[in-house]
């Protein structure tokens, strides 16, 4: 029977589990607010839709570049300090939005305020945080957690359409950043908790069905450092593509007729089906095949469904791709973390992974860019979608070469 200390040791690891997935789903509600009110914003200032694009951009590349720095704060004295300034950023990024009135503002608040100082504080170091507490269930750890991603997606556009219809997009942008300080501040205690000492990573698993103690262990053949920039390039990739209907789909389906009130439901169903995939997906396929092969799966599918989405215009049928898109989707960036952890060193998890999701924020920010500035001169955003595509397949290829570039070793003693 499990002792006391034990006990106590998994209660400390699961209420670190809850806070984290509280503290991203708050947290996360920042990027879908702008998703929500782009339209409103660009027609209260008549301005083309790329300036709220742009700002939507900027918090993702601003959450990467801090995300190293947040990682690097992780690595030397815990979740602590990260999770104090993205809780404080985020909630006062949301007040201040209420009262822009020029580009600027907008920019600066979202590249710095939410981005670089409270976006940064979440996924990426979340991420390698809880694979510290859960060191031997790293793909479950993650798929959870990643989930809080999809579920805020599923959360917060229907609240922030709601709200944005009542009482207008000002005033929810302020009653959003007051909620997010209120609860997501007392979360950093719970946050602040140290995890267990780190031990040697564990090897990554093969496929097949024998259980994992007796499976031959698999090794890339690299050295850390182009490990790190093949995973940091193929992500880039997966993001661009990621981001184009995360960023506009919403705007897509009122532009092709269906109020804005049915693309907030797509949107959020899209998340919803995405929160589905990290909590089964990327926990069953990461801790069965490896996060090399499990995120090779998801970002086909992701591929395959964004060039769907091009093409079709009934309800119907965008829900459904809708759903299928978010099931690819909502597993690539939890495998990424996890990765890291099986390819190299768990000391340097933090910043590695930062580096990764910075690449990854960048390809968001291209991405989101991209289907402002696509549709402003197409007036569709089909022709942006399609190039979102092509950057998904460039993911493919990294993800498929490192895959091909393992091999099995004789297991140690």
């Amino acid at each position: 029977m499990p002792s006391q200390s034990e006990d106590r040791a998994a209660l400390r690891r699961y209420a670190v589990m809850a806070a984290s997935l509280l503290f991203l789903l708050i947290g996360t509600g920042s990027i879908y607010f702008l998703v929500v009110a782009l339209k409103s914003i660009s027609a209260e200032f008549d301005w083309p839709r790329a300036v709220p694009s742009l700002a939507y951009s900027l918090q993702y590349f601003g959450g990467g570049i801090g995300g190293i720095f947040m990682g690097y704060l992780l690595d030397r004295s815990g979740m602590g300090i990260p999770a104090i300034l993205g809780a404080s950023m985020i909630g006062l990024g949301g007040i201040l939005t209420s009262g822009i009135s020029t580009q600027w503002e907008l920019y600066a608040i979202y590249g710095v305020l939410t981005g670089f100082l409270g976006r940064a504080a979440l996924f990426s170091p979340l991420m390698a945080n809880i694979t510290r507490w859960f060191d031997h269930k790293k793909s479950m750890a993650a798929g959870i957690l990643g989930s809080g991603q999809g579920l805020a997606g599923a959360f917060w556009p229907p609240i922030f359409q709601h709200f944005n219809d009542a009482i207008g997009w000002r005033q929810t942008s302020f009653w959003y950043g007051v909620f997010a300080l209120a609860t997501m501040l007392p979360l950093c205690l719970i946050l602040r908790q140290k995890p267990p000492q780190v031990g040697p990573a564990p090897l990554p698993p093969t496929s097949g069905s024998m259980p994992l103690a007796d499976r031959q262990p698999v090794r890339l053949p690299l050295s850390p450092r182009a490990i790190q920039i093949s995973l940091s390039i193929a992500s880039i990739g997966c993001c661009v593509a990621m981001a184009l209907p995360l960023a506009h789909a919403a705007s897509h389906v009122s532009d092709i007729g269906y109020s804005p009130a049915r693309g907030a439901e797509i949107l959020s169903l899209m998340l919803a089906s995405a929160a589905v995939s990290c909590l089964v997906g990327v926990g069953f396929l990461g801790g069965r095949f490896g996060g090399l092969r499990a995120i090779f799966i998801f970002s086909a599918a992701q591929a395959l469904f964004l060039g769907v989405l091009a093409f079709v215009d009934s309800l119907t049928a965008i829900y459904v791709t809708a759903v299928l898109f978010g099931l690819g989707y909502g597993g690539i960036l939890p495998c990424y973390p996890v990765i890291v952890r099986e390819h190299l060193p768990a000391r340097e998890a933090g910043r590695r992974t930062g580096m990764v999701i910075l690449c990854a924020g960048g390809g968001m920010a291209l991405g989101a860019w991209l289907g402002g500035a696509v549709f402003d001169v197409t007036g569709s955003y089909k022709i942006a979608f399609l190039i979102g595509v092509v950057f998904n397949i460039g993911n493919l290829a990294i993800i498929g070469a490192l895959i091909a570039h393992t091999r099995s070793r004789p297991a140690l003693a």
